[in-house]
């Protein structure tokens, strides 16, 4: 399996970033920002090299959906196998090439079904040199949350970074279906200030001012895996009564699944108090489909006065 890929060399040595989108092939911005920044980087002005990958997933593409027809999620299948199924050999695709870079930054949304508050995510490495790199690499890229969450988790892009020791970050931006122009100039933008950041490009003499960014680390078992936060009780028909960005209390509604005639309804409320920073918008919902992730606030700053 060889992945689509496009590379620029620059006129001086310096690190080797890769920048990948498309992991999921229902996630637009990643892939339309990384094919600006095949135009944009200058090659004169570069030093070190930069790959691009704008579609990853590109069986995962040409269906419209978040996986191929294995229907394996590329995101929890690395590092895969070269005699796999399709995902699985493009996850060891995938993890061969991560191995190669320095710095790595996976473009993601929300896909077809969530809406995602725009962040920077990162694993908490064991090792306080990459650590420190990926928060770097984080507050340059200038996403207005920051996560850093649970270093254990398997099977993603970052894991395989994780185990080679490679500074690495994940980014959200939206999604609900839709190609956010903004979304696309966050991602050029973000990805041109992590390379300033790491001497690949010339610093900007005059830098952008931006606001402070909120920034949470969470190494509790489970942060950061979206998938398991507020799971609907049954399938059915979802209303979110929450939006994106809100912030809600323990015991709030988040919104309700209903039967086909609405003779059923089941209540889903927040199980602590925080910012709702991933909303599930698509209203047919399966059985243990996380609803919504909120960023627990409360519990964090707590446990940071403890």
């Amino acid at each position: 399996m060889q992945l689509s890929t496009h590379e620029i060399v620059g006129n001086a040595p310096g690190p080797h970033l890769l920048i990948t989108g498309g992991v999921h092939g229902d996630e637009f911005e990643p892939m339309a920002a990384i094919r600006l920044l095949m135009t944009a980087i200058n090659p004169v002005e570069l030093s070190g090299r930069v790959t691009l990958v704008p579609i990853v997933n590109e069986p995962a593409f040409k269906l419209g959906q978040r996986t191929a027809e294995d229907g394996l999620d590329l995101a929890r299948t690395c590092p895969g196998r070269a005699d796999g199924s399709v995902t699985e050999q493009i996850a060891f695709a995938l993890s061969t090439l991560i191995r190669t870079a320095n710095l790595y930054i996976d473009l993601h949304t929300g896909g077809t079904r969530l809406m995602v508050a725009p962040l920077s995510g990162y694993v908490l490495h064991r090792d306080e040199h990459v650590l420190n790199q990926q928060r770097r690499m984080a507050r340059a890229f200038g996403l207005p949350i920051i996560w850093g969450t649970d270093p254990t988790l398997s099977g993603r892009s970052l894991s395989v970074a994780r185990d080679a020791n490679i500074p690495a970050i994940y980014t959200e931006y939206l999604g609900g279906a839709r190609l956010d122009p903004a979304g696309t100039a966050a991602y050029v933008a973000g990805c041109l200030g992590v390379m300033r950041e790491f001497g690949l490009l010339p610093r900007l003499t005059s830098p952008a001012v931006g606001g402070e960014p909120l920034m949470i680390e969470d190494d509790r078992p489970g942060s950061g895996h979206m998938q398991i936060n507020h799971p609907a009780p049954c399938e059915g028909f979802f209303e979110a009564h929450v939006e994106l960005g809100q912030t809600v209390q323990e015991g709030d509604v988040l919104g309700t699944v209903t039967d086909p005639l609405g003779q059923h309804v089941a209540v889903i409320r927040a199980r602590y108090t925080g910012v709702v920073i991933v909303l599930h918008t698509f209203p047919r919902i399966a059985t243990e489909t996380s609803v919504a992730v909120i960023l627990d606030i409360t519990s964090f700053l707590a446990r940071k006065l403890t």
